[in-house]
């Protein structure tokens, strides 16, 4: 007996694509409240959330109105957090998005962070992006106890007062010993030099640089007065969530918008009423505090560099009406975050999941080749 043949209709073929459609479906009604859920806080990624990512919910105005309750939030957060600022630094952040203190700490206690920096060794992590490798030092327990100048630092009234009011939130921010090393391995022009908006709400980023930062040694980057939500970047975002397409296959430059990292070309800034970006070449000990909402890079090195800084992030959840009452700010929880954070990353590469970015090193310094 001849076997048929089975055409395309047969149940052994129709099976398998029904068992599919099926489990992706049982898929989406168990993550359906996960979902729903992330609205209300800081998530920002239109790849991972199909509701963030509907082309259809955001042509009615569901980015948007995230932006704008955001936004709102933020500046009801830091009326109460005036206090912890001077005038001039507040009047600087209002104009530009961020704001640049040279000199920020007397001569001797710089003298003195760089130093014990540079003499500290122990165990980091580091990660690629593009050609550029990133190294971070958490400033935890064991390097405090080893960097007293470190632990100065985080107990000066004018560094907490700056993070905590530019980043609308009474909280305390991750710390690390940051160096980047520019031009170290083959690969795609580092993605941090595409000037973008970390998320959709405002957050905060600090860098005490401990190392000159000349014009082409990679500065800091941004476009000045790209932090305020105007009708013409509200409509912005809006126009980008409706053209993000969540599901789609795309290259590394949409990879990120679609991660919620809108990226932004320098020929759009003038469409924005927005100035060109301003590339922030400082000596050492000069400290910048910035809301990266607005448009930011990392400016291009013309030679392999290395820059070294102490470096904060601040991100809660923008949807909080209160400053404070932040759990991550006790001391003994705020120390350890960063590398319970690793840890767990490690954690779920070692059962299969996503693989962990940062790869330890050990016994390094922050001044080390990569």
């Amino acid at each position: 007996m001849v076997a048929r043949p089975q055409g395309p209709e047969t149940p052994s073929l129709i099976m398998p694509q029904y068992s599919e459609k099926l489990l992706s479906h049982a898929r989406q009604i168990a993550l359906s409240p996960v979902w729903l859920g992330q609205l209300l806080t800081g998530a920002k990624s239109f790849h991972d959330n199909p509701i963030m990512g509907s082309r259809r919910l955001n042509e009615l105005g569901l980015h948007a109105t995230r932006v704008q309750l955001a936004h709102t939030l933020a500046r009801a957060r830091r009326r109460r957090l005036t206090h912890l600022i001077s005038d001039a630094d507040r009047l600087a952040f209002e104009r530009d998005g961020f704001v640049m203190r040279p000199n920020f700490l007397p001569a001797d206690q710089f003298a003195a962070l760089v130093a014990q920096v540079k003499a500290y060794r122990g165990p980091a992590r580091e990660t690629i992006q593009g050609d550029a490798v990133t190294r971070r030092i958490p400033f935890d327990g064991a390097l405090l106890t080893r960097l007293p100048a470190g632990r100065r630092l985080l107990e000066n009234p004018e560094w907490r007062g700056l993070i905590r009011y530019i980043g609308s939130a009474d909280a305390e921010p991750i710390t690390y010993i940051q160096t980047i090393l520019s031009h170290r391995v083959q690969g795609w022009p580092d993605p941090q030099l595409e000037l973008h908006s970390d998320a959709f709400h405002p957050s905060v980023k600090a860098w005490l640089f401990l190392t000159d930062v000349a014009e082409d040694d990679g500065p800091f980057v941004y476009v000045p007065g790209s932090h305020r939500l105007t009708e013409k970047r509200l409509a912005w975002e809006r126009a980008i969530s409706i053209g993000v397409d969540a599901r789609g296959d795309y290259e590394d430059h949409d990879r990120l918008t679609r991660r919620g990292s809108f990226r932004i070309g320098e020929e759009t800034l003038a469409a924005l009423d927005l100035p060109p970006p301003r590339r922030c070449a400082v000596p050492a000990n000069t400290l910048i505090v910035a809301d990266m909402f607005g448009f930011h890079a990392r400016g291009a090195s013309a030679q392999p560099t290395v820059r070294v800084e102490i470096w904060a992030y601040g991100r809660r959840s923008p949807f909080l009406p209160w400053a404070g009452l932040d759990v991550w700010s006790i001391p003994a929880l705020a120390e350890r975050r960063a590398r319970w954070f690793w840890s767990a990353s490690d954690m779920i590469e070692a059962a299969g999941g996503k693989k962990n970015v940062w790869e330890r090193r050990a016994d390094v310094t922050a001044f080390d080749p990569a």
